[in-house]
């Protein structure tokens, strides 16, 4: 295929479809439950159904058919008070995660990109 074929798919399409997504989901939360950093603010919490979610989020977002039954970023994440490092950190994780299912330099930049466009939603408020 070539590259500027593979470019006119989807995001979720290029991502590898829902199985593909679920696992770099799987990844990088696994990642932020033990990334010292972050792993407080994961213990105790129902990890299947946050990566369950993660993943709905993540394949509605990147272009795919699943619906997201989630609350919304910024309601999802009101009065957690994360840091700008708490949030670099995270998208550290989801980076490896991409890159550790073997994604592609242009889909985790994309994927970045997207991270870097949801921060206001998230961060302190």
């Amino acid at each position: 295929m070539k590259e500027t074929q593979a470019l006119t798919e989807s995001l979720y399409e290029r991502l590898g479809g829902e199985p593909r997504i679920a696992a770099i989901v799987d990844d990088a939360l696994d990642r932020h439950a033990a990334n010292p950093l972050v792993a407080p603010r994961f213990r105790g919490k129902d990890l299947p159904t946050l990566k369950r979610l993660g993943t709905q989020f993540f394949c509605m977002g990147s272009g795919g058919p699943q619906e997201y039954e989630g609350r919304d970023l910024h309601t999802a994440h009101a009065g957690m008070n994360i840091s700008e490092q708490e949030y670099m950190v995270v998208i550290d994780d989801i980076v490896a995660a991409l890159q550790g299912q073997g994604i592609g330099p242009v889909e985790v930049n994309e994927v970045v990109a997207i991270l870097h466009s949801l921060k206001a939603q998230m961060l302190r408020t």
